[in-house]
């Protein structure tokens, strides 16, 4: 089998790294990759086309049989239907059913629609109105805006000052262009995040191991949020019994709810969640794998992943009965971004380090922003990689990601030190 990879991010790595590993797979062919992806085995990296007949015409000469598609633009963008229009296998929902990252307005309609626990939440298309809502109601809330913003675009916000300007850089200034001409002010919930990412045909779901990320830039998860700064997995908040309510009230609801408003969604459904005690609730839902959560899932999956992808596609086998079978280690994965992340950042600065880091037992580094010229690694991005590691339990994996991160090094390189730090509580 020939597959498709679509991205360039540490997200892709991760999913190349397990796809190339599979008896199955032939060759991944990713577009356009990284400079990390270009030293995989079984791995071709690509030009990116620009526009989705290209895209067809490179899956074609290339014999492709099944696209895998990372980032959410081209989902919401319908990239996938393109593909499967023209027959033509591909992992991802229509742009109909995609609008469930692509426009928070429409996921928090359609969350009240079909009965799914979320936070109370009022829909403002005007800056004024916002702000005379924002007068009116002080007290902690969180500002979203509606379209997509790299995981930029939301703010939780302790005081009304704080809101007044997220509402002034969302729909004044415009800092994420057209996806704030319409904004989501919500009632702020406490209590813990988590991540859960199921994979489904339609109709059938199979939930993959529990996560938790850090979108705050610093330390004690405090500063702007990010598109990330590390990961780990398992979560210890999300016990059995609470996996089995998300599977039930989070994710069939979806899958049901698109089919009765004439919708398909098949592909990776990704919930990201608030739990206090036995209450939980939906923060925002993503139509693909989650970044960096993917990289801390992954390496505890010890079975193929590709027959989980292609029943998802439609290309034989059942879902229900495909196996994944996680190791029971926990894995950690700590996000090492440039300077000046989550704004401008300055790129093409040497890597070093990689091959130490990469040479420690239980280490897996990830790319991300980078690339390969002249027989060295270079920054390319703002989170430049994704620096894993594996144990028996999370302080342990903890140690090994950490040990593995002091051996890298560029200049400007940026890391939170406490990923991880709620499980590490929960267990003393």
């Amino acid at each position: 089998m020939r597959i498709m990879l679509i991205g360039s991010g540490g997200r892709e790595h991760a999913l190349a790294w397990k796809i190339r590993q599979s008896e199955m797979v032939e060759e991944v062919l990713c577009v356009p990759g990284n400079g990390g992806l270009k030293a995989e085995p079984k791995v071709r990296c690509l030009k990116e086309p620009g526009t989705q007949a290209e895209w067809l015409e490179l899956a074609r000469a290339e014999g492709v049989d099944l696209v895998v598609i990372g980032p959410e633009a081209h989902l919401v963008n319908g990239l996938a239907g393109a593909f499967r229009a023209a027959g033509i296998a591909a992992v991802g929902p229509d742009a109909d059913a995609a609008a469930l990252e692509g426009s928070k307005v429409f996921a928090k309609l359609f969350m009240r629609r079909h009965g799914i626990p979320t936070a109370d939440f009022q829909v403002f298309t005007d800056h004024q109105s916002a702000v005379a809502f924002l007068e009116a109601n002080r007290r902690p809330l969180v500002v979203k805006a509606d379209g997509l913003a790299a995981g930029k675009g939301v703010f939780p916000c302790r005081d009304t000052a704080e809101a007044l300007a997220a509402i002034q850089r969302i729909m004044q200034e415009r800092a994420f262009g057209e996806a704030g001409a319409s904004v989501v002010i919500e009632e702020f919930l406490e209590g813990e995040e988590a991540s859960c990412i199921a994979l489904t045909d339609g109709r059938n779901i199979r939930l993959l191991a529990s996560s938790q990320d850090h979108k705050r830039l610093l330390d004690g998860d405090r500063g702007p949020n990010t598109g990330g700064m590390g990961a780990y997995s398992p979560a210890p908040v999300l016990s059995q019994e609470l996996e089995a309510r998300v599977v039930e009230e989070v994710f069939r609801p979806v899958v049901e709810g698109m089919r009765k408003d004439g919708r398909h969604f098949s592909g990776i459904l990704y919930a990201g969640l608030m739990i206090d005690g036995a209450e939980l609730k939906v923060l925002e839902y993503n139509v693909r794998f989650g970044d960096p959560e993917t990289q801390a899932l992954l390496p505890r999956l010890r079975s193929d992943l590709v027959p989980a992808l292609a029943a998802v596609a439609g290309m034989g086998g059942d879902l229900k009965k495909v196996e994944l079978d996680w190791s029971e280690d926990a894995c950690v994965c700590v996000v090492m971004a440039s300077e000046g992340y989550p704004g401008p950042v300055t790129r093409d600065v040497p890597i070093e380090g990689l091959e130490a880091a990469g040479a420690l037992a239980q280490s897996v580094v990830f790319h991300a922003g980078t690339r390969f010229e002249a027989g060295r690694h270079l920054t390319s991005g703002g989170r430049v990689l994704g620096v894993c590691g594996l144990g028996v339990d999370v302080a342990v994996a903890v140690e090994r990601s950490y040990g593995a991160v002091d051996r890298i090094h560029f200049d400007g390189a940026f890391f939170r030190r406490d990923i991880a730090h709620r499980a590490l509580t929960r267990r003393t």
